[in-house]
């Protein structure tokens, strides 16, 4: 029984994950749940434009170590890019708040995890609710890249330009990353918007967060400023923090990752808290 155990483990952490896309293309855009035996939930958030099943292949792994584990879709996603085009910040916000009230009523503990904006959502998430037993904050912007500068120019361009196209640096945004094959490839300017100001809403409460909290983040990632892993881990409420890099991978990293150590650092953390 325990060897099996650890085969479906060890086949989960280290198995390709491209053949593994080519396998679940039925489960791209569905939201999942892994029942677990620990009597402990995580609830894992995904990215703008993205669906669920960028951090699934991490969900599953948490499942097989005993975590019961959901993912669900946010508003507007999984579906095409005029649906996202008119969905709100806290409408996001609303949806994650709501399926967290609902593992909390029947698990012992819940856990809350994103990546990039589903990481935004997680701060916000906690500063609302103490009982959030710990957080992993997976590429989490504190602040974007010329953000003031970009959004002077998205003002501009949305009058000209409803929907634009998504730009990839040549090395870490190749054609075949799962990220870039399971989101969005055309978004809806108007959204943008959305996403700044859940950046800065999340900025202004990180001192009111004091759950344990792990942060992630790419050595590489294009899309934030150079010293945002720092700036978070600095302002962050949280007196239990750790902070780990991953090396040059893509900003939105989870489904993607070939630093596997990265997924057992992720259940160590939550096992200790």
């Amino acid at each position: 029984m325990v060897q099996k155990i650890l085969k479906k483990v060890k086949n989960r952490l280290f198995s390709d994950q491209w053949a593994l896309y080519k396998k679940e293309k039925h489960l791209l855009n569905k939201p999942f749940y892994f029942e677990g035996n620990n009597g402990k939930a995580v609830l894992l958030i995904h990215g703008w434009t993205c669906t669920p099943y960028e951090v699934r292949r991490l969900g599953k792994y948490l499942n097989e170590n005993g975590y019961t584990v959901y993912g669900p879709m946010l508003r507007g996603h999984g579906t095409v890019p005029k649906d996202i085009e008119n969905v709100k910040w806290n409408e996001w916000l609303e949806d994650i708040e709501k399926e967290f009230l609902k593992l909390r009523e029947k698990y012992e503990k819940v856990y809350v995890g994103g990546t990039s904006l589903g990481a935004n959502i997680t701060m916000l998430l906690a500063e609302k609710y103490s009982d959030a037993a710990a957080l992993i904050l997976m590429a989490a912007p504190y602040k974007f890249k010329l953000e003031k500068l970009s959004e002077i120019i998205a003002r501009i361009v949305v009058k000209f330009q409803r929907y634009r196209k998504k730009t990839y640096p040549p090395t870490l945004g190749a054609a075949r990353t799962i990220t870039r094959l399971i989101s969005y490839q055309t978004y809806p300017v108007k959204s943008i918007f959305q996403a700044f100001e859940l950046v800065k809403r999340s900025r202004d409460i990180l001192s009111e967060i004091k759950q344990p909290c792990l942060m992630i983040q790419s050595t590489h990632d294009h899309m934030v400023v150079k010293d945002n892993m720092e700036q978070l881990y600095n302002k962050i409420g949280s007196k239990n923090k750790k902070k780990k890099y991953v090396e040059k991978a893509y900003h939105t990293f989870i489904s993607d990752i070939e630093n596997e150590h990265i997924f057992k650092d992720i259940l160590q953390f939550i096992n200790e808290n």
